[in-house]
């Protein structure tokens, strides 16, 4: 489990201001950011953090990070993606399900990205199971027309998000469905300061980059599939795509941040 903090980060003195700054803001508390698999970190999230000299601190689950036992210590959950599945009998799953239902209970707020979402919705009453297709690379979400979607996507009716999943998950009770794809109905869904979502806006350049290599073999498996892209193809939309989704996610994050515990 690693801390971070705001920039600059080298020198003793340089980390004492840095712990000084972060004393006098409201937000003590560090927000957690879980981390299921090593190639699906913060990405953008924590840049934007780090812009807002917001403490936050990374638990590496897959390298065998303790999950805490409580919300209590932590102003937000966030939750990473990751290749394997909620329904998976892994041991951190129990733990990171009864944090998620902690922090729900105390109002703590919660993010998720694709896994994470997925994590989200089974610990809140909403089923996870298999999409119809496997959705992969750059693809079309469509918002909602309703009160909680214009709150969180103020006048965006669309945009292109990132894709990279198999599964998808049914809103838990109380949620309100904000966003949709042709090849996923349930792209995400927010329930008061919660916000969880199937798909991704957390990219940077690296993080697309290093998925494609990772998995060229899932891709070339599903070519053909309308709703898989070629990993060739993903990363020549990225100079055009991208810059766009840095703006919704950071439009998203904005408003989340809002919600943060003292």
């Amino acid at each position: 489990m690693s801390l971070r903090r705001n920039k600059p980060r080298c020198g003793v003195l340089s980390f004492r201001l840095c712990l000084d700054r972060t004393r006098q803001d409201k937000r003590v508390k560090p927000v957690a950011i879980f981390r299921h698999a090593p190639t699906e970190g913060p990405g953008y999230f924590a840049e934007f953090l780090d812009r807002r000299n917001i403490p936050w601190k990374l638990v590496r689950v897959d390298a065998g990070d303790a999950v805490p036992g409580s919300a209590a210590d932590f102003s937000g959950l966030v939750f990473m993606g990751g290749p394997m599945s909620v329904n998976d009998d892994l041991p951190w799953i129990p733990p990171v399900l009864a944090l998620i239902r902690d922090a729900h209970a105390r109002d703590v707020p919660l993010l998720g990205h694709c896994l994470g979402g997925q994590l989200m919705s089974k610990a809140l009453g909403g089923i996870v199971s298999r999409n119809p297709v496997k959705e992969i690379g750059w693809g079309e979400v469509r918002v909602s027309g309703n009160d909680a979607a214009k709150k969180w996507f103020g006048e965006i009716k669309s945009f292109d998000a990132f894709h990279w999943h198999g599964e998808t998950f049914t809103l838990p009770g109380g949620a309100t469905h904000l966003l949709s794809s042709a090849w996923c109905t349930n792209q995400a869904w927010a329930i008061g300061r919660h916000l969880a979502m199937q798909c991704h806006v957390e990219m940077t350049p690296e993080m697309i980059v290093s998925w494609c290599e990772v998995g060229a073999d899932e891709v070339a498996a599903n070519i053909g599939i309308a709703s898989v892209q070629p990993v060739d193809r993903m990363q020549q939309q990225m100079s055009a795509k991208l810059p766009f989704l840095n703006g919704v996610a950071e439009r998203l994050y904005s408003s989340w941040i809002e919600g943060l515990k003292a």
